[in-house]
């Protein structure tokens, strides 16, 4: 069919990726895949039953090899981060005023001795820090402005 039903395909290959973001499953993309690859061969002008042709296996191909490995890839459970260096970023409501020798500070519903980030700063109770840093069972925090 030449330019025109490579056209077609083109157009096809983009309404089925469209259609992908609906479903989410990695169904559509592989036809999509498939229908790029008859684009393609369209541009040799070979008969409309070849490119049907290179259609359908192009996109059973794409099915059985590529889908698996995306599959798994993108539906991977992520880890989930327990340590305290998770902590780094998160806000906390100091709760014991923060002097250069002693705080405390409400993390994540636990109460964690803190320090401030300037050793000269002293914060008071009922203000909301960040944390910068953890020093073992210390939070280190700097004061919000």
């Amino acid at each position: 069919m030449g330019p025109v039903g490579a056209l077609v395909w083109f157009i096809a290959a983009a309404v089925l990726a469209g259609l992908e973001l609906l479903a989410g499953e990695f169904t559509f993309l592989m036809i999509a895949a498939g229908a790029l690859t008859a684009g393609v061969a369209a541009f040799t002008a070979i008969p409309l039953w070849a490119e049907v042709a290179v259609f359908g296996v192009s996109s059973l191909a794409f099915w059985v090899f590529l889908r698996p490995y995306l599959h798994k890839r993108f539906h991977a459970p992520l880890l989930y981060d327990d340590s305290p260096r998770a902590l780094v970023g998160q806000r906390a409501e100091v709760i014991e005023d923060i002097t250069p020798g002693s705080g405390q500070v409400r993390l994540e519903g636990s109460i964690w001795s803190a320090r401030s980030l300037d050793p000269a700063e002293t914060i008071p109770a009922g203000q909301h820090v960040t944390v910068s840093d953890i020093d073992g069972p210390v939070a280190v925090v700097w004061k919000e402005p």
